[in-house]
């Protein structure tokens, strides 16, 4: 079985930007800026933040983050968007999800700039996506691909299978790999909370992404002999972090499989540096 390992790729993709970014800063006199939202005191989210900003410390972006208090209000928030969206030394913005309660997201993530949205999930750049017009991907599914991508295995003309339909990763992920290209052009079938019979559905891909945020809810009996399996979810258990995917049993029958941890979340973060650098050539006409 072909290991996946997530850390490593994404630690080439930072060494790759690093350089990219220091030649930027020297010709445009500035370096690209991310700008990261947390409100709130949610455990996991200050994890994230923090791993952020130490991924654009170690390459060379600039990060702004935003730290505010549980009981930051809607229009708050919706202020220091309006303040981001002007500031010429930020190139993308980044809210960390989820915001407290009582706070309307959705209505927080369309504020953002499109041309600023770096994370993907402005409405805009969603639907840029479907209609395949360059913008900027959500950075989970964008992660899947690349990895897919830096160890050669294509998807084109495979059966695909994508449990999970969030907008953050299951949705996007399944118009992606149904797109154009040698690491797209799949048959694409989405699952949730209603697929009957989601065991047999997942043993006849080629490639099964889980998405859902159960703890080794994919078990040996729901795969096909030899199929890609690619793992996104991480969930919190007694025995530390674990994926959707049964790893031990699973990995006996996949042909190539991604570590939880140490999968896709480096390549998340990868994709969000990706898109801040991509941001600041498109502001700086690089």
């Amino acid at each position: 079985m072909i290991l996946l390992d997530g850390k490593a790729t994404a630690q080439s993709i930072r060494t790759e930007l690093k350089a990219e970014v220091t030649a930027l800063t020297a010709a445009k006199d500035r370096a690209p800026g991310l700008a990261v939202i947390l409100a709130g005191q949610d455990p996991a989210s200050q994890v994230y933040v923090r791993n952020k900003e130490r991924a654009c410390a170690e390459i060379g972006i600039a990060s702004f983050p935003h730290v505010l208090p549980e009981s930051t209000s809607q229009a708050e928030l919706t202020a220091l968007i309006d303040r981001l969206n002007v500031d010429q030394r930020v190139d993308g913005i980044l809210l960390q999800l989820p915001v407290p309660r009582g706070l309307d997201s959705r209505v927080l993530l369309e504020r953002i700039d499109p041309g600023k949205d770096v994370d993907g999930f402005h409405p805009q750049n969603m639907g840029r996506l479907a209609l395949g017009l360059p913008g900027f991907a959500p950075c989970t599914p964008a992660g899947v691909i690349e990895l897919l991508r830096r160890f050669d295995l294509p998807t084109q003309g495979k059966t695909a299978v994508v449990v999970g339909r969030s907008n953050i990763v299951g949705r996007p992920l399944s118009i992606m790999l149904s797109q154009p290209g040698r690491f797209g052009d799949a048959t694409v079938t989405l699952c949730h909370s209603r697929t009957h019979d989601l065991a047999g559905v997942c043993r006849g891909a080629d490639f099964l992404f889980s998405a859902i945020g159960r703890p080794k809810f994919i078990t040996c009996d729901m795969i096909k002999p030899g199929a890609v399996v690619v793992d996104v979810g991480i969930n919190r258990t007694e025995d530390g972090l674990v994926g959707d995917c049964d790893f031990e049993v699973l990995c006996a029958s996949a042909s190539a499989m991604t570590p939880v941890p140490g999968g896709i979340g480096p390549m998340t973060i990868a994709m969000l540096l990706k898109n801040t650098v991509q941001a600041f050539k498109e502001h700086t006409a690089a």
